[in-house]
């Protein structure tokens, strides 16, 4: 085959031919700096944008590397004008420096001073900056450093945060490698202890490693490096606990050392948790939990699950920016569109380890990934067509023709232990007792889902419905079969934490399956090929099949 594989055009499109030999090393070089648009069977498309090159550079690559990617993969002659747009918008970033001043304390220095001029001008910035100190500086008012670099990211010139860090209120936090209370000895895995240099050596962003690789540890390994009180921000109370769990095993710290800030406990600890629905609580319009930030001189704050952080977090991370932060996710895409705040508040990303090349080193299940595709009844088409707009997904995603095509594939892996998610209740409901398995959701008390949790890991349950709590870190190694009826549009991120629950390797080293089971020629449909473009920017290709080819010549009935 003559040519690269890619086709680099001068609207800043970039299009992957995904059956050429070269494919593969060509995603991984452009995966830094690129952002996945499109992934039908053959051609991938992918877009360049400023915070995607932003993140690029903040994470050490520069121009120069960008550009002779793009030149060594592209099938012809890349537009100049292109390249030179890539090196312009790469070196928007960092001119701009925030930086501590021995006399004037925090400052905005300038290595190009008609862009402070520019900057300092924006009525965007207004009460942010303080005197002119000389021609390239500027002092700062130390509340508004992370205001302010999220102005000037919108601005087109974020800046470099090297202000540096208070150390926080010191605390005793080793890895507990050699094993404890006779537990095995263990040691940080190599892509781990990359992950903590790359975001120890920058001090505050994010890492992004796949469900299943050990975010926690990479948590833990850097608390171990900070050696300071720590506040950790979790998705809900079963995440939390987990978390302490996990920390209590792994590190020197005891339970009388961990805290738990949630709906039922209220305890400050040197290291405490907090689940972000507590923190985001209001009573009469004030949040009510906000002291919590100020309780201790906490020396680390990690963000679990940063692609979901709520919106007033991102306020009060603004006011956190003299503390070491560390964002943890599967994935960086946020469907309300807010990357450029976790860049500019939690910090640019640190490291990314592509999924596969975590299952190549066998530390996550390879997984199969299928699109089940159900044809609805006469009645059921009716009912969709004539439906409102805005109901038509709801009715394509919980149509009771997937039912049997549920039963079907749960009955094709007996030895597997199953989870079936969907984001309705009723539909779960209906699911529940069609297959006779237990349900957790939202009212779920936290005693309950532990329960079912514990029951499940055991082998005590092997199939589990779960609602919108499974996007959330659960931890169910045993998990080796996903079934997806109905999600939240066409969100990718939570196709990504779908996924991750059947990723943690097998004990036998068998393959996880994804199923998503669809409604053809429905809104539905439109939704799941949104769904899967970051799962497919990660290397993973989607079967489609029919439902008759699940169910076999007769369709069981629904009784």
């Amino acid at each position: 085959m003559s040519g690269g594989p890619l086709i680099v055009q001068s609207d800043k499109t970039l299009l992957l031919e995904i059956d050429h030999p070269d494919a593969q090393a060509c995603r991984m070089a452009i995966a830094p700096f690129a952002e996945l648009e499109r992934s039908p069977e053959h051609v991938h498309t992918y877009r360049l944008t400023p915070l995607g090159l932003w993140n690029a550079r903040a994470a050490g690559h520069d121009a120069e590397g960008v550009v002779d990617a793009l030149i060594k993969y592209s099938r012809y002659p890349v537009p100049h004008a292109l390249l030179v747009d890539v090196a312009e918008t790469m070196d928007r970033y960092g001119r701009l420096q925030l930086a501590n001043d021995p006399v004037h304390g925090l400052v905005l220095r300038a290595l190009d001073r008609l862009v402070l001029i520019e900057v300092a001008k924006s009525k965007k910035l207004a009460g942010m900056l303080g005197n002119k100190i000389d021609d390239d500086t500027i002092q700062v008012h130390p509340s508004e450093r992370g205001r302010l670099k999220q102005a000037l990211l919108k601005l087109g010139w974020p800046a470099e945060d090297l202000a540096g860090y208070v150390d926080g209120e010191a605390h005793p936090i080793d890895l507990a490698e050699a094993g404890k209370d006779g537990g095995k000895p263990w040691t940080l895995r190599s892509y781990q202890r990359e992950a903590v240099d790359a975001f120890w050596a920058g001090g505050s962003g994010v890492v992004v490693l796949p469900c299943g690789a050990g975010k926690t540890l990479v948590g833990a390994a850097a608390m171990a490096e900070a050696k300071a009180t720590t506040l950790i921000l979790v998705t809900n109370t079963v995440a939390g606990r987990q978390w302490k769990r996990e920390l209590v095993a792994r590190t020197s710290l005891t339970e009388e050392e961990i805290g738990e800030y949630s709906g039922e406990r209220k305890e400050i600890r040197p290291v405490t948790i907090a689940t972000y629905q507590v923190l985001t609580s209001r009573r009469g319009g004030a949040f009510t939990h906000l002291d919590l930030f100020g309780a201790r001189d906490w020396g680390l704050v990690i963000y679990d699950e940063v692609h979901l952080l709520p919106a007033p977090i991102f306020r009060f991370t603004a006011d956190l920016q003299a503390r070491r932060r560390l964002g943890l996710t599967a994935t960086l895409v946020r469907e309300d569109g807010r990357e450029g705040d976790v860049f500019s508040l939690i910090g640019p990303k640190r490291y990314d380890a592509p999924w596969k090349d975590i299952e190549q080193q066998g530390w996550i299940a390879p997984a199969e990934c299928t699109e089940v595709r159900v044809t609805l009844t006469d009645a059921e088409r009716m009912a969709y067509a004539t439906a409102e707009a805005e109901e038509r997904y709801r009715m394509a995603a919980t149509a009771r023709t997937k039912l049997p095509v549920v039963r079907a594939l749960v009955d094709r892996h007996p030895e597997d232990q199953v989870l079936v998610i969907g984001g309705y209740i009723d539909q779960l409901h209906q699911l529940g007792e069609y297959l006779d398995a237990p349900i957790v959701q939202g009212s779920t008390t936290n005693k309950e889902r532990e329960r079912l949790f514990d029951a499940f890991r055991s082998g005590e349950i092997r199939t589990l419905v779960i609602s919108k709590v499974g996007n959330f870190s659960i931890d169910l190694p045993e998990a080796a079969v996903a079934i997806q009826v109905s999600g939240t549009f066409g969100s990718r991120q939570e196709e990504a934490q779908r996924l991750g629950r059947v990723l943690r390797p097998k004990a036998d080293g068998r393959q996880a399956h994804f199923y998503t089971v669809v409604s053809r020629d429905t809104i539905d449909t439109e939704y799941a090929a949104h769904r899967q473009r970051f799962l497919a920017e990660q290397g993973y290709a989607y079967t489609i099949v029919d439902a008759d080819d699940v169910l076999g010549p007769s369709l069981p009935s629904f009784d």
